[in-house]
Protein backbone atom coordinates (compact mmCIF):
# COMPACT_ATOMS: atom_id res chain seq x y z
CA UNK A 1 0.00 0.00 0.00
CA UNK A 2 0.93 3.45 -0.66
CA UNK A 3 2.19 4.77 2.34
CA UNK A 4 1.39 8.61 1.27
CA UNK A 5 -2.79 7.45 1.30
CA UNK A 6 -2.88 6.62 4.68
CA UNK A 7 -6.23 7.51 6.43
CA UNK A 8 -6.02 5.56 9.22
CA UNK A 9 -2.85 4.90 11.19
CA UNK A 10 -4.25 1.70 13.49
CA UNK A 11 -1.45 1.10 16.46
CA UNK A 12 -2.25 -2.05 18.15
CA UNK A 13 0.31 -5.00 19.01
CA UNK A 14 -2.51 -7.42 19.31
CA UNK A 15 -2.87 -9.72 16.79
CA UNK A 16 -6.43 -10.71 17.25
CA UNK A 17 -7.50 -6.67 18.14
CA UNK A 18 -6.00 -5.86 14.60
CA UNK A 19 -7.55 -8.58 12.61
CA UNK A 20 -11.03 -7.65 14.38
CA UNK A 21 -10.43 -4.02 13.30
CA UNK A 22 -8.98 -4.69 9.83
CA UNK A 23 -12.09 -7.32 8.94
CA UNK A 24 -14.53 -4.63 10.55
CA UNK A 25 -12.95 -1.94 8.16
CA UNK A 26 -13.08 -4.28 5.31
CA UNK A 27 -16.71 -5.49 6.05
CA UNK A 28 -17.48 -1.51 6.22
CA UNK A 29 -15.56 -0.46 3.33
CA UNK A 30 -13.13 1.50 5.04
CA UNK A 31 -9.64 -0.80 4.86
CA UNK A 32 -8.30 0.89 1.98
CA UNK A 33 -6.23 3.53 3.69
CA UNK A 34 -5.37 1.94 6.88
CA UNK A 35 -1.75 1.34 7.80
CA UNK A 36 -0.75 -1.18 11.12
CA UNK A 37 1.99 -0.87 13.31
CA UNK A 38 2.75 -2.92 16.08
CA UNK A 39 4.74 -0.99 18.66
CA UNK A 40 4.90 2.84 20.06
CA UNK A 41 8.35 3.23 18.17
CA UNK A 42 7.27 2.14 14.57
CA UNK A 43 4.28 4.46 15.57
CA UNK A 44 6.45 6.88 16.30
CA UNK A 45 9.09 6.65 12.89
CA UNK A 46 5.93 6.27 10.81
CA UNK A 47 4.57 9.44 11.86
CA UNK A 48 7.72 11.17 11.97
CA UNK A 49 8.70 9.89 8.55
CA UNK A 50 11.90 8.26 10.42
CA UNK A 51 14.18 4.90 10.70
CA UNK A 52 11.71 2.72 8.64
CA UNK A 53 9.56 4.96 6.96
CA UNK A 54 12.46 7.96 6.42
CA UNK A 55 11.71 7.99 2.62
CA UNK A 56 8.01 8.50 3.12
CA UNK A 57 6.44 11.55 2.18
CA UNK A 58 5.43 13.69 5.34
CA UNK A 59 1.87 13.34 5.36
CA UNK A 60 -0.53 13.48 8.54
CA UNK A 61 -3.19 10.49 8.62
CA UNK A 62 -6.66 11.67 9.10
CA UNK A 63 -7.13 9.82 12.50
CA UNK A 64 -4.51 7.26 14.73
CA UNK A 65 -6.41 4.80 16.43
CA UNK A 66 -3.94 4.14 19.52
CA UNK A 67 -3.67 1.45 21.45
CA UNK A 68 -2.54 2.19 25.16
CA UNK A 69 -0.02 -0.65 26.66
CA UNK A 70 2.48 -0.88 23.79
CA UNK A 71 6.08 -2.26 23.70
CA UNK A 72 8.94 -0.13 23.50
CA UNK A 73 7.24 3.26 23.58
CA UNK A 74 3.78 3.07 25.48
CA UNK A 75 0.90 4.56 23.91
CA UNK A 76 0.91 8.16 26.03
CA UNK A 77 4.41 8.64 25.14
CA UNK A 78 3.46 8.41 21.61
CA UNK A 79 0.19 10.73 22.54
CA UNK A 80 2.50 13.23 23.95
CA UNK A 81 5.03 13.24 21.49
CA UNK A 82 2.34 13.50 18.35
CA UNK A 83 0.70 16.80 20.81
CA UNK A 84 4.30 18.49 21.55
CA UNK A 85 4.88 18.86 17.36
CA UNK A 86 3.68 21.37 15.65
CA UNK A 87 3.21 19.01 12.40
CA UNK A 88 1.23 16.65 14.24
CA UNK A 89 -0.65 18.11 16.99
CA UNK A 90 -3.51 18.56 15.15
CA UNK A 91 -4.18 14.81 13.97
CA UNK A 92 -7.06 13.56 15.72
CA UNK A 93 -6.08 10.48 17.68
CA UNK A 94 -8.63 7.89 19.17
CA UNK A 95 -7.31 5.73 22.37
CA UNK A 96 -8.81 2.45 21.56
CA UNK A 97 -7.84 0.16 24.47
CA UNK A 98 -8.54 -2.20 27.02
CA UNK A 99 -7.77 -0.25 30.21
CA UNK A 100 -11.21 1.00 31.87
CA UNK A 101 -9.02 2.45 34.60
CA UNK A 102 -10.27 6.64 35.09
CA UNK A 103 -6.38 7.53 36.01
CA UNK A 104 -5.68 6.56 32.35
CA UNK A 105 -8.70 7.72 31.14
CA UNK A 106 -7.83 11.54 32.92
CA UNK A 107 -4.56 10.98 31.71
CA UNK A 108 -4.94 10.65 28.23
CA UNK A 109 -7.55 13.82 27.85
CA UNK A 110 -5.09 15.85 29.87
CA UNK A 111 -2.49 14.74 27.03
CA UNK A 112 -5.11 15.72 24.10
CA UNK A 113 -6.44 12.98 23.27
CA UNK A 114 -9.61 13.58 21.02
CA UNK A 115 -11.64 10.18 22.16
CA UNK A 116 -11.12 7.31 24.72
CA UNK A 117 -12.72 4.15 23.63
CA UNK A 118 -12.76 0.60 25.83
CA UNK A 119 -12.41 -1.84 22.90
CA UNK A 120 -15.38 -4.45 23.47
CA UNK A 121 -14.57 -7.85 23.97
CA UNK A 122 -17.56 -8.80 21.29
CA UNK A 123 -16.74 -9.22 18.08
CA UNK A 124 -19.90 -7.67 17.15
CA UNK A 125 -19.53 -4.73 19.34
CA UNK A 126 -15.70 -4.52 18.30
CA UNK A 127 -16.84 -4.83 14.81
CA UNK A 128 -19.93 -2.00 15.07
CA UNK A 129 -17.23 0.13 16.81
CA UNK A 130 -14.74 0.21 14.43
CA UNK A 131 -17.27 1.03 11.58
CA UNK A 132 -18.46 4.04 14.14
CA UNK A 133 -14.75 5.37 14.41
CA UNK A 134 -14.30 4.93 10.54
CA UNK A 135 -17.33 6.49 9.57
CA UNK A 136 -17.12 9.36 12.05
CA UNK A 137 -13.22 10.40 11.28
CA UNK A 138 -13.34 9.63 7.54
CA UNK A 139 -16.51 10.98 6.70
CA UNK A 140 -18.05 13.41 9.16
CA UNK A 141 -15.31 14.79 11.15
CA UNK A 142 -14.61 18.42 9.61
CA UNK A 143 -10.60 18.62 9.74
CA UNK A 144 -8.22 22.07 9.30
CA UNK A 145 -6.93 22.37 6.50
CA UNK A 146 -2.76 21.87 6.48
Amino acid sequence: MDEKSVEILLVEDNPNDELLALHAFRKHNLANKVHVVRDGAEALEFVFCTGAYATRTFENPRVILLDKKLPLVDGMDVLREIRADPRTKLIPVVMLTSSAEERDIIESYELGVNSYIVKPVDFEQFSETARHLGYYWLLVNKQPAE
